[in-house]
């Protein structure tokens, strides 16, 4: 990427305009540090405990990888089997949608309960809130499909499985990373939440410490890694549509 490209891209752009707001603001209205820190202050706490900040980040990172990755396995499997087994889809799939109204505050307690202080129990919260977006996109995707596609290639003798691989799962595919970008972030959040319940790593645990300390400068070092987190992750999964759902993509 040639340098003039690298200035102009929307990226960097909006790094710059967050840079001008948050800085300019500070100075030109005298915040008070104790609601929004000098950008300085809070890259020089960054770099001061960069060895801690990253095994959190670490940490935090892999709960919200593995709890998606399992989320995103079992939505788009419960979104098939709905798709095909219409008499589960009206028993199961609304009692998924209220299972989503529970506070996750509230169930991460229970999971917490079910399986301790652990890793497994955040990889659970961040499962928890990644399945539902899956599924309703899988199914909804499946769904999309025009029937005179479908009745083209059953008229060329397409069994049922190659109609799935060859249409139907084709076509879900851009709706199904769709999803997966929500529950990526969605399991972000649920990973952070889980670790507020009780652990001694990961980024949810120094927001904590930094509550209870009045740290504001950290608190702010912190959301801004949990954003380039976020980001970072959202942009695999961005590529990775890219690469294997490119016909979804808009020019």
């Amino acid at each position: 990427m040639s340098a003039k490209r690298l200035l102009t891209h929307p990226i960097l752009i909006s790094l710059l305009l967050v840079w001008l707001v948050w800085q300019g603001s500070v100075t030109l209205f005298t915040v008070n540090p104790r609601y929004l820190p000098p950008i300085a202050a809070v890259a020089q706490d960054i770099q001061q405990n960069a060895s801690l900040l990253l095994s959190s980040v670490w940490r935090t990172g892999l709960e919200t990888v593995l709890g998606f990755s399992l989320g995103t396995l079992f939505g788009l499997g419960c979104g098939i089997l709905f798709f095909y087994v219409a008499w589960l889809d009206r028993a199961w799939f609304p009692l998924f949608i209220v299972s989503q109204t529970v506070p996750v505050v509230a169930f991460g307690a229970l999971v917490v309960i079910w399986f301790g202080n652990t890793m497994l129990s955040k990889v659970m919260i961040a499962f928890y809130l990644t399945f539902l977006p899956v599924t309703l996109n899988s199914k909804r995707g499946l769904q999309s499909v025009d029937a005179l596609h479908i009745n083209l290639l059953r008229s060329f003798g397409a069994s049922g499985f190659r109609r799935f691989l060859s249409l139907h799962f084709p076509a879900a595919a851009p709706s199904i990373f769709v999803a997966m970008k929500l529950g990526i972030s969605l399991g972000l959040v649920g990973a952070i939440v889980g670790e507020w319940f009780g652990d001694t790593e990961g980024l949810g645990v120094l927001l904590i410490q930094a509550m209870y300390n009045e740290d504001v400068v950290r608190m702010w070092s912190l959301i801004v890694i949990c954003g380039a987190l976020g980001a970072t992750l959202y942009g695999l999964i961005e590529l990775l549509e890219r690469k294997f759902a490119w016909w979804g993509k808009h020019p």
